[in-house]
């Protein structure tokens, strides 16, 4: 899908930002962070590619991902997601080799049934290892 298309699909507007932004996801196809799209969009400054980051989490088009460092990393969401609710509770890969931080979407996380009292929100799994592209 290209950034025009997710814009449209999400009704917001099409910015030279956020066609950038975006379209750094498409092509990596894995979790990225905030400094490493500076470097990569050096034209954006940090506000812009912060703001741009968070309207894309408001409107349902990334979800973040924590990984074993306790950094914030972003993914593309699946097309299901919105922003009334991201459907993004999957397990996320970490390569142990290239440190490439990835979304599997379809091996999800574990239903979690929490004590009386307690109310689930969001669940975050990190799975470590070495990646396919590693392993060759």
């Amino acid at each position: 899908m290209s950034p025009a298309n997710i814009l449209k699909q999400h009704k917001m507007r099409m910015t030279k930002s956020r066609k950038a932004i975006l379209g750094v996801f498409i092509v990596q196809k894995k979790a990225i962070g905030q400094p490493d799209l500076e470097k990569q969009l050096a034209n954006f400054d940090r506000v812009t590619i912060y703001r741009t980051l968070n309207a894309f989490l408001e409107n349902g088009i990334l979800h973040q991902v924590l990984d074993d460092m306790g950094a914030t990393k972003y993914a593309l969401c699946s097309e299901h997601c919105s922003e009334h609710e991201h459907q993004d509770e999957h397990i996320h890969f970490k390569c142990i080799s290239c440190e490439r931080l990835e979304c599997i979407s379809d091996i999800q996380i574990p239903v979690i049934k929490l004590p009386k009292g307690y109310t689930f929100q969001d669940a975050n799994l990190l799975v470590r290892g070495i990646c396919e592209t590693c392993q060759k």
